[in-house]
């Protein structure tokens, strides 16, 4: 069993100050997303699209979760969170949250081994298993002959005197052969003694029996990473010297790699072996990472007031949560909702949180089916594919508009529909055109998608869209109070229903827009909407 000896008694208060604590530490997300954009996820269930994760504020969502010790576990929490599975082994991973929750001398004593492989240079030992490897030069029989010839001369120089300048021809080239090797180095000089501590932190963590239960057959990747441990201490003592001053140390280590062509010699070797074992290699990763992951997953729920283990339902069951709220939103207001047997179409004005909510929603499904961990009392949904149209742009470096950007995107949720059960969220459907072909095309577009099974939460500003879905959608909306001082008061409170109070012009008069500028903008509306409510009637 691994234990805290008294001078570690600092890192011990530590590292229990530090559960269901936010991280300090920097995220560099090119190093932490490296693992998931090179992980072959086919067999996901869903990977989420960098378009969902945008709309949903992936990035600081994920800074909000992560609490890993490891940067090993915070790549594979990563890709976690970003790949839906299609199955899961969550009876045995909720067992073991609970005894990191619950035993702070195990947890602790995890924390410790997984806090080595926090440093900078272990997010590279992902490259050791999914990257391609260095191919020995067609010349590389050369290298051979000249660590040979290297041996030989220094030999004969004990004997023969004459043989200075061959060898010192021979130093020559070999010393070019070297340097030119450094760039092979370089790549590695990170990974492959991170790759020990990997290996050392597995075997440790792996004389816990509730964690062997992650991967019982772990002992035997173990041994074969370990069998390559003797060529790979060679370069974690290289990585060492180069930070540190000994000099003279050094410069001797440096002269016998030039001399034997030591480097090329080894790295080469090693990196066949890699070759083989990246199986294996993998195998450690994943155990560590999950380890870590799910530690995390306890710290996390250790710093909520509320939160919920998910109930998976079958497909036809819709979702249905209670008093959900949305982690990054402080005293965020809690909110109830059935969507059994329908859709949901939200109406509301600018603020008043149609698409805090709609996000909420995206967040917590994602939560829930990848840590089995929701931010509600209550949290009901069958398994589903996440697709969002929330946060569009025009992209100008293409000549898409707005509008042109929302319909690829909207199509790609068309052309997905009828391929299982879907989740869909969309903000304000094709406002970017005009009133009557908006809600027309809105019309059309969410009744499609309302079909099949799937799930869709809309928002949207026009009411039409509310009388003209009642039958396909249950019709919620959120509202605000402009009182007799001229101050807007939003409640953030869904409401069943369909928005009837329109605030728009009361908002402009109550940040003090002329008299005349709101008697016109009244009477306008007042027009239009009957103009309008006729149209879509007939």
């Amino acid at each position: 069993m691994i234990k805290f000896t008294n001078h570690n008694k600092k890192d011990k208060q530590k590292f229990l100050n530090a559960f269901g604590k936010l991280k300090e530490d920097p995220f560099d997300f090119e190093q932490i997303e490296n693992y998931f954009r090179k992980k072959d996820n086919s067999a996901a269930f869903q990977v989420l699209s960098d378009k969902t994760c945008r709309d949903l504020d992936f990035n600081e969502l994920f800074m909000f979760l992560d609490r890993t010790n490891s940067k090993v576990g915070q790549q594979f929490l990563y890709n976690q969170l970003r790949t839906i599975p299609s199955d899961s082994n969550k009876t045995e991973h909720e067992k073991l949250i609970s005894e990191f929750t619950n035993n702070s001398s195990f947890r602790v004593d995890i924390q410790g081994q997984l806090a080595k492989l926090n440093k900078m240079e272990t997010f590279y030992i992902h490259s050791l298993f999914q990257d391609e490897h260095l191919k020995p030069p067609k010349w590389f029989f050369v290298i051979k002959l000249l660590s040979f010839t290297g041996l030989l001369l220094l030999i004969l120089l004990f004997f023969y005197s004459q043989a200075f300048f061959a060898f010192l021809g021979v130093f020559i080239i070999n010393a070019g052969v070297h340097y030119w090797n450094k760039r092979n180095l370089y790549p590695y000089l990170a990974s492959l003694p991170q790759l020990l501590k990997l290996n050392s932190i597995a075997r440790d963590l792996f004389k816990f029996d509730i964690l062997k239960k992650i991967n019982p057959n772990l002992q035997e990747s173990i041994r074969i990473v370990g069998k390559i441990k003797n060529r790979i201490s060679f370069f974690k003592m290289e990585a060492n010297m180069q930070g540190d001053l000994m000099a003279i140390v050094w410069g001797f280590f440096e002269l016998l790699k030039i001399l034997f062509l030591l480097e090329p010699l080894l790295l080469f070797r090693v990196i066949k072996d890699l070759d083989s074992k990246r199986k294996e290699i993998e195998e450690l990763f994943l155990f560590v990472g999950q380890i870590d992951s799910l530690l995390s997953v306890a710290s996390l729920r250790y710093s909520l007031n509320n939160y919920c283990v998910p109930k998976i339902l079958d497909e036809d069951k819709g979702i249905i949560v209670k008093d959900m709220y949305h982690p990054l939103i402080n005293d965020c207001v809690k909110n109830s909702i059935s969507a059994a047997n329908k859709s949901v179409l939200l109406t509301g004005s600018n603020m008043s949180g149609k698409t805090s909510f709609i996000k909420t929603i995206g967040i917590n499904t994602i939560t829930g089916l990848t840590l089995n961990t929701c931010f509600s009392k209550e949290f009901y949904l069958p398994k589903l594919r996440i697709y969002s149209a929330i946060r569009i742009n025009d992209d100008l470096m293409n000549d898409k508009s707005y509008y042109f950007e929302e319909v690829l995107t909207i199509k790609e949720m068309i052309d997905n529909s009828d391929n299982g059960t879907h989740l869909f969220l969309l903000d304000e459907i094709f406002k970017g055109t005009n009133t009557i072909e908006r809600v027309s095309a809105g019309k059309a577009v969410l009744r499609f998608l309302a079909g099949a099974g799937n799930i869709v939460f809309v928002s949207t500003h026009d009411i039409e869209l509310a009388d003209l879905l009642k039958d396909e959608y249950s019709l919620y909306h959120f509202s605000e109070k402009v009182d007799n001082n001229k101050v807007v008061n939003f409640d953030y409170k869904l409401k069943e229903g369909k928005l009837k109070n329109r605030n728009a012009i009361q908002i402009l008069q109550a940040n003090d827009y002329p008299d005349e500028v709101i008697h016109e903008a009244t009477e306008l509306s007042e027009e239009l909407e009957k103009k309008y409510y006729n149209t879509f009637r007939e």
